[in-house]
């Protein structure tokens, strides 16, 4: 007998409707999937044929057939096991046939038959709603997950017979209502603020202003002078996440299996640091089958890259895409894949190798050789996509000591806010959210400067050999800058004045 139901598995960052044809027929008792399968799916003849007997229901040996389409995608998550079952169940009359097809059904079974969590819900439950599917069937540590999405019913079974008999309708089972989130006991959350920053003011500045354009940062400084303390700070200065934006995050959180039991909604931008010994592969994204790295992780957050010249250089060369298209496309013999990774970039280096080149009361022991083959494992193009160069001296002993508090992050993110929802205004016929996404035509529609900053910036520019995108780069800074200035409808001298000071702040342009 034949049955069809459906699940659901990923692809990239979305998810995809799988068809789910079952077919049990007389003849020498086989299990075969067939619709490039991987192991984990592979697997689920095992699971499935267990799960159904340690739940109380029989299943006569027969050559069974299960067919994955389309076929030409490869499967690679146990999350099919629960629309496999029920579709076996179907195709030998336990289940009305009919009935299966109305429903998606997404969840690994144990052996013992519960429903167990999988990875990707959230983006599968949205393809569902939009397929025009009504009833959703997700393990119950799936389920807040599922409920973000409006517009379908989700349930939750606790195990493989609830569901059966519900479809038998011998068994009442209510939709799933969201789970509270329990932190563990004695958690305490700390909250990294800017009020412990003392002194380096320029360098706050410029957060300030990367926060407010969403521009991409180069500190460098001593050893100790703060830059790794600062960088940790700049999620608390960026305006809370949108719902669409949350939603984004979310989804990708729940591909990369990082959203933790009962996760819900991601309420807070990320914050992302790799190790300076990561692969191109958990930074960039990849494997067999791609998966986020950490610039996708670090979506509408932070990326942030300490002691950048240690990176290995496919990586920082491979950092060019995500930077200048804000997604990162990886190709594989099993297909191509695109990934978002619009965020900011935080990176921090010494200024050579010893750490104290140009520091007045500390020696430095690196020759001009090993200072110029330091600053060349930065490559020109990378630095020419980041906005903002800054220096971060040492801070003196009289700032350290002060007991007067700096500027909190809440007051600093009050002006980015403000600045960000001018920029919402100015750009929303563009779906675009910040300054730091126009492109070179949108300058000359929306980036007016005064003729004075015209004058300013065509002299540096002959003067500093500047690039096409450095151009670019500035006028956008400038617009920021601008923004925070109450925005002003025309970007003045010193508003230009102040972005190229940032651009050249530090001497690391190739």
């Amino acid at each position: 007998m034949y049955a069809k139901t459906f699940g659901a598995a990923t692809q990239g960052v979305d998810g995809l409707i799988i068809s789910v044809e079952v077919d049990s027929a007389n003849g020498m008792p086989a299990f075969d999937i067939v619709g490039l399968a991987f192991a984990a799916v592979k697997e689920s003849k095992e699971r499935v044929r267990t799960a159904i007997k340690n739940s109380g229901l029989r299943s006569r040996q027969e050559k069974i057939t299960v067919n994955l389409a389309p076929a030409d995608i490869k499967k690679e998550s146990a999350a099919l096991d629960l629309p496999i079952a029920i579709g076996l169940l179907a195709a030998q009359g336990k289940i009305a046939a009919d009935k299966c097809r109305e429903f998606v059904f997404i969840a690994e079974l144990s052996l013992e038959g519960k429903l167990c969590s999988v990875n990707g819900i959230l983006p599968m439950t949205v393809t569902a709603r939009d397929a025009g599917f009504k009833k959703i069937f997700v393990a119950p540590g799936n389920a807040n997950e599922a409920l973000l999405v409006e517009g379908i019913e989700v349930y939750a079974p606790e195990t493989l017979i609830e569901l059966v008999e519900y479809l038998q309708d011998e068994f009442e089972l209510k939709p799933a209502t969201p789970q509270p989130i329990i932190e563990p006991e004695g958690f305490i959350e700390l909250v990294d603020d800017f009020s412990d920053v003392q002194g380096q003011f320029m360098a706050k500045r410029a957060l300030e202003i990367a926060a407010a354009g969403g521009h991409n940062v180069l500190m460098v400084g001593v050893p100790g002078s703060g830059k790794t303390m600062l960088a940790k700070r700049m999620s608390s200065i960026l305006p809370e996440l949108t719902r669409e934006e949350a939603l984004e995050v979310t989804k990708i959180y729940s591909v990369a299996g990082k959203l933790g039991a009962n996760g819900g909604l991601v309420t807070k931008r990320p914050f992302q640091h790799p190790n300076h010994d990561a692969s191109v592969a958990a930074v960039i994204g990849g494997g067999t089958i791609p998966k986020p790295g950490h610039v996708t992780l670090a979506h509408h957050g932070v990326l942030f890259l300490d002691e950048l010249p240690e990176f290995h250089k496919p990586v920082l060369e491979a950092l060019r895409e995500p930077l200048e298209e804000r997604e990162i496309t990886i190709s594989r013999a099993n297909g191509t894949l695109t990934f978002p990774s619009s965020m900011i970039l935080i990176c921090a280096m010494n200024p050579c190798p010893c750490g104290w080149h140009g520091d007045r009361d500390h020696d430095c022991q690196c020759t001009p050789i090993d200072i110029k083959r330091y600053m060349r494992k930065l490559s020109g193009p990378l630095l020419d996509r980041i906005d903002i160069h800054v220096n971060v001296p040492r801070v003196k002993y009289d700032e350290l000591s002060s007991k007067r508090k700096a500027e909190t992050s809440a007051k600093i993110r009050e002006r980015v806010s403000a600045a960000r929802q001018i920029q919402l205004n100015r750009l929303k016929k563009y779906h675009l959210f910040c300054n730091a996404q126009m492109n070179h035509a949108m300058l000359h529609e929306l980036c007016a400067m005064s003729p004075e900053a015209e004058k300013l910036l065509k002299d540096v520019f002959e003067v500093k050999k500047l690039s096409a995108r450095s151009y670019d780069r500035i006028i956008k800074v400038g617009r920021t800058v601008a923004d925070l200035d109450g925005g002003a409808a025309e970007i003045s001298a010193k508003h230009i004045a102040e972005a190229i000071k940032l651009r050249n702040d530090i001497n690391v342009e190739k």
